[in-house]
This record gives structure tokens, C-alpha cells and sequence, in this order.
């Protein structure tokens, strides 16, 4: 029988609306026997996941999601089976914790300036099990309180890239994030690839000691799928993917909806 693997998953330690119980439940239902939890910046999902799936046929790896930046292009790392108690790690997603709850409240008060809004930060900090504050938190509390119709509308409006309210998150560089990674005992691979379009970085990423591509995403064409399977190859890259599922803040997804064979999932451990 072929074991199935989805290895992008975010909680509501970040900006997923998902308990662990209920990431657990979805992957069990969803026909999943292994999972990587992959929030933004945090790592604090995990053992919660990991205890939520005890006695059951559920497999746990250790991920997270960095923020990196290069060139002025915004490119996500996904780590995984690192020490999720390594000191150097623990360090650095906790200075990245701080600066986005200084970055939130500067958006908050944007927004104030704007006349768009008065939003305390207690009702932004609600939404969220961690300090892994993000923009789709501000933006759901701007459709509560009926300043935009829709998640997509306040991010168009106010808080996308180029939009009056936003500010600039901190960032580690992409190799910073695989060093960190890898001294925690873990391999990175890029996500989304088809998403961030650095394509032409690749093989320098690969020079810093990346070690995956994330080749299977959700709502992508298999010519899409192709190249990235071919990239993969190219750079003896392990192939990796997962569905990006946020519960019910990510309507274009949802847990499961990319499964991969576990035989994936074996090729990754091979590079720890």
C-alpha cells in the first residue's frame, strides 16, 4: 500500500485558522500518513501536533517556513528534521517573532493615519497562538470590522506589497536560513518555486546548501509541475511538496489536496 505525505502545513501558531487537533483529524481523514508542520517563522506547532497525533498512525516531521530576502525578492525556506531545540534556531525565529509584533503595530497605526481603521493590537494578537504575526491576521480584522469585503480586497487595498499600509517584514537572507537549518541538524528546500520565480538563483542556493525544491503545489499545471521535476533533477535536488493548507484563511487549498509518495519523504531524510 503507498503512504502519502503532505509536507507544507502552517497552525494557528501562525497564520493558519488550524488546531493541532484539527491538522491531526484533517490528515487522518484526508487519507495522509505522514506530515511536515511548516509555520512561518515558529516552530511551537510542533510538539502540540506531535501530541495531538499520539497513538495514532500519523507520522510528525519538524518544519518551519523562514522569510528570506534577496535582491529585494521575497523567498520562503522550508526547513525540516532539524533539532527543534537547537539554542541558534530557537534565537533567531524568536528575534523574527519580536520584529513582527513591532511591524504589526507600525501597519496598525498606518492604517489609523489612513482614517481606515482603529484597530487595537490586543484583537490582531487574538487571532494567533504565537507572536508569528502576519498581515492575513490585520486583514481578517479589517473584513470583521466591514472595512473590505474580503481578505483579497484588504490586501489589494491596503496592505499588498505597493499599498499605503504596508511595511516591510525582517528578513534573514536565504542563506542564513539554510546555514541555520543545516547547523540544527536539518535540509532546506525553496518553496513554491513556481510562486517566488527566482528560478535563475537556484543554483546558487544550491552552492549555500540547499537541499530540496518544492516541486508539487496546489492548483498548478503539469507543465508547471514538469519544469520543476526537471530543476529538481538538474540539481540533484530532493523533491518535496505539500498543500500550503491554512484552514479556513487559504480558501484555494486545503490540507491534503497535494499528497506525495512517502518514498519522497525517505529521499529527504537520506540528506540529514
Amino acid at each position: 500500500m503507498t503512504k502519502w505525505a503532505d509536507l507544507h502545513i502552517h497552525t494557528y501558531y501562525s497564520d493558519s485558522t488550524s488546531s493541532p487537533e484539527e491538522v491531526v483529524n484533517q490528515a487522518l481523514a484526508n487519507g495522509l500518513n505522514c506530515i511536515a508542520i511548516t509555520d512561518h517563522d515558529i516552530i511551537e506547532g510542533i510538539q502540540p501536533v506531535m501530541q495531538a497525533a499520539q497513538g495514532k498512525d500519523l507520522e510528525i516531521i519538524p518544519g518551519v517556513e523562514i522569510s528570506t530576502e534577496i535582491h529585494g525578492q521575497d523567498v520562503h525556506m522550508l526547513g525540516y528534521l532539524f533539532d527543534i531545540n537547537n539554542s541558534r534556531l530557537i534565537e533567531m525565529l524568536e528575534r523574527m517573532q519580536q520584529e513582527r509584533i513591532v511591524r504589526m503595530k507600525q501597519m496598525i497605526m498606518k492604517l489609523k493615519e489612513l482614517d481606515v481603521a482603529e484597530i487595537d493590537y490586543d484583537e490582531v494578537a487574538a487571532l494567533t497562538k504565537s507572536n508569528a504575526l502576519g498581515r492575513p491576521h490585520l486583514a481578517t480584522i479589517l473584513k470583521k470590522q466591514k472595512k473590505v469585503r474580503t481578505i483579497k480586497e484588504a490586501f489589494d487595498k491596503y496592505l499588498a506589497d505597493d499599498a499605503p499600509a504596508f511595511v516591510p517584514k525582517f528578513k534573514v537572507t536565504p542563506k542564513e536560513a539554510i546555514e541555520l537549518v543545516q547547523d540544527a541538524g536539518g535540509v532546506t528546500a525553496l518553496a513554491h518555486p513556481m510562486m517566488t520565480k527566482v528560478d535563475e538563483l537556484i543554483n546558487k542556493f544550491v552552492e549555500q546548501g540547499m537541499r530540496g525544491l518544492e516541486v508539487y503545489y496546489p492548483n498548478c499545471s503539469s507543465t508547471i509541475i514538469n519544469h520543476y521535476e526537471g530543476l529538481a533533477k538538474k540539481y540533484k535536488l530532493a523533491a518535496t511538496g505539500g498543500s500550503d493548507a491554512h484552514g479556513e484563511a487559504k480558501k484555494n487549498t486545503f490540507l491534503g489536496k497535494i499528497k506525495i509518495p512517502y518514498e519522497l519523504v525517505e529521499n529527504l531524510k537520506g540528506l540529514v
